[in-house]
């Protein structure tokens, strides 16, 4: 029951700490293109997300605490948790994100929207994103690879955030058309064409990332068995979304951006195409954010005999 707790817990602080970095940054390199627009969702957006690190963060702590401990009662107990928090990488990295998600509800509330508040919740999440890395399997490795595999975890995780809040971003701006759509549309086409190569960089940071992480905890020998391990057949799900959210991105990109940067006056079929697209990729990158949170409950193949 704890296991499952720490495995939606976990969940919800990916998908938080994606928010925190990802949209304010997508706010600050897509500006030029998202001005013309009147964008009343992104405070309300960080806020929510600062408000699941909140919550998620203190809660994650005391349920490994309980895993560690055998019991809820004893991790509860303030001596229980010290120890957690300064003598485990684990402990720490959920402590920081703790005062990092009340440092992020302050900003959002004393910040007016605008760029100090994306740059201050860009950064904040950053931190948060950086410290997935001292609570996955990362840290785990040990020798001369130890810090190889955690600046690639960071990498990855930061990339990952990078992604998804473009993502969730890209849903918001497609979630409401107004009555006069033609501006909101060439806007929502820049925004796409701009992120190209934004989002080219974080594909690339992800795979080759990805090939490194995999390097120590598959192995050569483990990739053959793959589908014989909880592990592996977890990893074979996520590379399967991964695929289908590049599949959807090359579409964005390469068809439907330039169809509706081509139509002047009624572009609602074409729209409606690239919402259902870009709602769907962003529903798979969170699906890919939950498998994931599972694989970190789970023995790699490169850590079993």
């Amino acid at each position: 029951m704890i296991e499952a707790w720490v495995i939606g817990l976990r969940a919800i602080q990916y998908g938080a700490a994606a928010l925190l970095f990802g949209l304010p940054a997508f706010l600050i390199y897509s500006a030029p293109a998202t001005e013309p627009l009147s964008l009343a969702w992104p405070r309300p957006a960080l806020f929510c997300a600062a408000v699941a690190l909140a919550l998620a963060a203190p809660a994650a702590l005391i349920a490994h605490t309980a895993m560690m401990a055998g019991s809820l009662s004893e991790a509860i107990k303030p001596e229980t948790l010290g120890m957690m928090v300064t003598g485990m990488g684990l402990g720490m990295a959920l402590a920081v994100r703790s005062l990092v998600a009340f440092v992020a509800l302050a900003a959002v509330a004393m910040i007016r929207p605008g760029p100090r508040l994306w740059w201050a919740c860009m950064l904040l999440g950053l931190v948060v994103s950086a410290t997935f890395a001292w609570t996955g399997h990362g840290a785990a490795t040990e020798g001369p690879g130890h810090g190889l595999h955690i600046a690639s975890d960071i990498l990855h995780a930061v990339s990952a955030s990078l992604w998804v809040g473009a993502l969730a971003a890209f849903a918001a701006l497609v979630a409401w058309r107004p009555r006069e759509p033609s501006r909101h549309d060439q806007a929502l086409a820049r925004v796409l064409a701009g992120f190209a190569q934004v989002g080219t960089l974080a594909v690339a940071v992800l795979l080759l990332t990805g090939l490194v992480n995999s390097a120590f905890l598959v192995g050569w020998s483990g990739l053959w068995t793959l589908p014989d391990r909880a592990y592996g057949r977890w990893l074979i799900l996520k590379l399967a979304l991964f695929g289908l959210m590049l599949g959807l991105a090359a579409i964005n990109r390469f068809r439907l951006t330039p169809a509706v940067e081509a139509v002047r006056a009624d572009s609602a079929t074409v729209f409606g195409h690239l919402r259902r697209s870009l709602v769907v990729e962003f529903a798979l990158s969170l699906a890919v954010l939950m498998v994931v949170a599972v694989m970190g409950t789970l023995a790699p193949p490169a850590s079993l005999p």
